[in-house]
């Protein structure tokens, strides 16, 4: 609390009168940080719209979102303290990630319900889709591995993951009428 105060230019009572823990201080800036860069969390997703276009839209605005330096030196202070303070990993996952795959799933289960998705479990495939987007440049970026070339690899690692996706999870042909 003490950087802190001396960071924004108050005192440690003023702070703690704001925030009485300092979960509610990381709950505070989590949620500045998400209203900030969470791109994917505000893409409009249409239940009706062809399930690679959407995907694509929302895999560029995830990766957006989780690349933006607050979001991995973010990720970087939550991993790095989720073991002594386990509901820090909660609240930030709650706040963020959750929301998305949550948001994405629900696009999934329209896609699945009308056929486009073969049947299975929405949020299981939502987070399935999120970490193929996830498991390139996101992955470096977090221990500062090559972070100068991940802008130009996003569109690359988000259609590797797309691709995989439907592969996974295209309609099965019988179910298809073929």
């Amino acid at each position: 609390m003490s950087s802190i105060a001396s960071e924004v230019g108050g005192s440690k009572t003023t702070l703690w009168s704001y925030f009485p823990s300092k979960q509610d201080l990381f709950a505070a800036v989590v949620d500045d940080i998400v209203e900030r860069y969470a791109a994917a969390l505000t893409i409009e997703l249409d239940d009706a719209e062809p399930v690679e276009p959407a995907l694509r839209r929302f895999g560029n605005a995830m990766m957006a979102t989780i690349l933006a330096p607050s979001i991995v030196a973010l990720h970087r202070v939550v991993i790095g303290e989720a073991r002594r303070f386990p509901e820090l990993g909660e609240l930030f996952y709650a706040r963020g990630s959750r929301r998305g795959k949550e948001r994405l799933a629900g696009f999934v289960a329209a896609a699945m319900a009308d056929g486009r998705l073969r049947q299975g479990d929405p949020m299981v495939a939502a987070r399935q889709f999120a970490s193929m987007c996830q498991s390139g440049c996101f992955q470096e970026s977090l221990l500062g591995i090559d972070q100068g070339r991940c802008a130009d690899r996003i569109a690359q690692d988000v259609d590797t993951a797309l691709d995989s996706f439907m592969r996974a999870w295209a309609p099965d042909p019988v179910e298809l009428g073929g």
